[in-house]
């Protein structure tokens, strides 16, 4: 099989995975250093949880449940909102353009599927074989190649409709960056997934270079809201602010 087609099989089997653990960690242009474990599912209902080190920022646990992300558990942020431990952000009130980036650092990352992320290798012109690779204990054969934003949308165009969707939005957040061009590296196991992929290059705001380890994937993924009496409720606090 040639690398482009090893790839392009890797990108297929992409459309079956409906849920996946996985660690993210790298650089996020203007948030430094990041690093997460997650877990996230996109049936019945998309939803994720996610515990998450940034650089000089501390430690935060963001949760993707019934169209709400929730950010915080921890103390420092109880001790600003009277004991409260969480903080809601309704997403249909942020709209499409919503900068949760603005959140937490990295918190923009969160709501990307990092399984449709892994295709984008697809849409390069000169993907190349590096060699065979073990990652996470898993043998992988290690695969190449440099891709445009312009590139890796016209590769979209045969993929069916749901499809195509999901990886237009997953491209949302490297538009935002400024990110027109990147390398990426995609490390594929015995099985013709994904198993680890690294994508680097250099946005708006300084470098990008990210790597996601999958850990598993089609297993169960259960996500609860926090409880409401440790939740403050941006929506809530901000009709409060404006009608005092």
């Amino acid at each position: 099989m040639t690398p482009a087609a090893a790839v392009a099989k890797a990108a297929k089997n992409t459309e079956d995975i409906t849920s996946f653990h996985y660690r993210m960690k790298g650089e996020m242009p203007g948030q430094g250093q990041v690093n997460a474990e997650a877990a996230m599912r996109t049936k019945p209902d998309i939803a994720m949880s996610m515990k998450m080190t940034a650089a000089g920022q501390g430690s935060a646990e963001i949760r993707l449940v019934d169209k709400a992300m929730y950010i915080g558990g921890n103390a420092d942020m109880a001790k600003e909102m009277d004991g409260k431990k969480w903080m809601k952000f309704d997403l249909s009130s942020l709209g499409k353009d919503g900068d949760l980036g603005a959140a937490a650092s990295g918190a923009g990352q969160a709501d990307q599927n990092p399984a449709s992320m892994s295709s984008f290798l697809s849409g390069a012109k000169d993907v190349k074989k590096v060699g065979t690779e073990t990652v996470d204990g898993v043998e992988t054969t290690h695969y190449s190649g440099d891709v445009t934003l312009a590139e890796l949308k016209a590769s979209f165009k045969d993929a069916d409709k749901k499809v195509r969707e999901q990886r237009e939005k997953s491209t949302e957040q490297l538009e935002k960056l400024g990110l027109d061009k990147f390398t990426m590296d995609m490390w594929v196991d015995d099985e013709d997934h994904a198993k680890q992929f690294r994508m680097q290059g250099d946005a708006d705001k300084g470098k990008f270079d990210m790597t996601f380890t999958f850990l598993d994937y089609n297993k169960p993924v259960t996500v609860t809201a926090p409880p409401a009496g440790e939740t403050a409720d941006l929506a809530e606090m901000m009709k409060e602010l404006q009608n005092s």
